[in-house]
């Protein structure tokens, strides 16, 4: 009898930005913080977005979140107020793991690693089926042991760019990439802008393809269809990472999957 190998977590994430690419447009990628708005209402808040997504961001709430902006602040302190702590948020990923085969992502600061410790973390976040970490205020090059252990426990790693990354630190960041390099649109938190904001994107995204040849994600701006279609078609990115105006719009309220569907409709090349 002929075994079947299951595709590896990275190269899940790799296959759900080529199908993307096959479909003509670019993957669209949500973020929303684990436990928002509160722990009971997160798995169909979640659920929601995975039926448009082509993978998913789930940040772990984190008291300093120092690059991320009001929107999203506001969210990480609810949630943790709620109870929602990173043993949770993986929990959360393991109770979703069943229902969906898209790549599903933690976002996490450092320290939260740091504080469970970093290999009791990647096992924990390996056996809840986590298939990557985007770890944003992590220099690549001052921690051979998380990028080791992420390794060794199959998980895919992004680490971020922005403007003012320096060709040389480009370089070094999108060579430890794993998973797919994630461009900051701006210099800045997160947060939706004037689609102005995105106009350094293209040369961003270029600079990183003359060092990688993984996908290449922006975030931070994108809230609509016309600032999609700024990073995925005027800057040929591989994916349009959103967050801010998708957590925005559980808070007050709104259709969240007419906005997911808005948005992707801007992500076609």
């Amino acid at each position: 009898m002929t075994t079947i190998e299951k595709p590896s977590r990275v190269e899940r994430i790799h296959a759900a930005f080529e199908r993307a690419k096959q479909e003509g447009r670019a993957a669209l990628i949500p973020y929303m913080t684990a436990g928002y708005p509160d722990q009971e209402s997160f798995p169909a808040v979640a659920a929601e977005l995975l039926q448009r997504a082509d993978l998913m961001e789930i940040g772990l709430p984190y008291s300093d979140p120092l690059g991320d902006g009001p929107v999203i602040q506001k969210a990480g302190e609810q949630a943790i107020t709620r109870g929602t702590s990173t043993r949770r948020t993986l929990q959360f990923v393991k109770e979703l793991r069943p229902t969906t085969d898209i790549p599903l992502l933690i976002m996490t600061y450092i320290n939260p690693v740091y504080a469970i410790g970093p290999e009791e973390f990647m096992r924990l976040a390996s056996e809840a089926g986590v298939d990557g970490l985007i770890l944003p205020d992590l220099p690549p090059d001052q921690d051979d042991e998380i990028r080791g252990l992420a390794t060794q426990y199959g998980l895919g790693l992004t680490f971020l760019i922005a403007p003012t990354s320096t060709p040389a630190r480009v370089q070094i960041v999108t060579e430890a990439c794993t998973a797919f390099v994630y461009a900051v649109s701006v210099t800045g938190v997160t947060g939706a802008r004037d689609g102005g904001a995105l106009n350094e994107v293209p040369a961003l995204v270029a600079l990183a393809r003359q060092h990688t040849k993984l996908p290449v994600a922006v975030g931070f701006g994108v809230k609509d269809a016309a600032t999609a279609r700024k990073v995925a078609v005027d800057a040929d990115a591989d994916g349009v990472v959103v967050g801010s105006a998708f957590i925005a719009a559980v808070q007050k309220g709104q259709d969240l999957g007419a906005l997911a569907d808005e948005i992707r409709s801007g992500c076609v090349k």
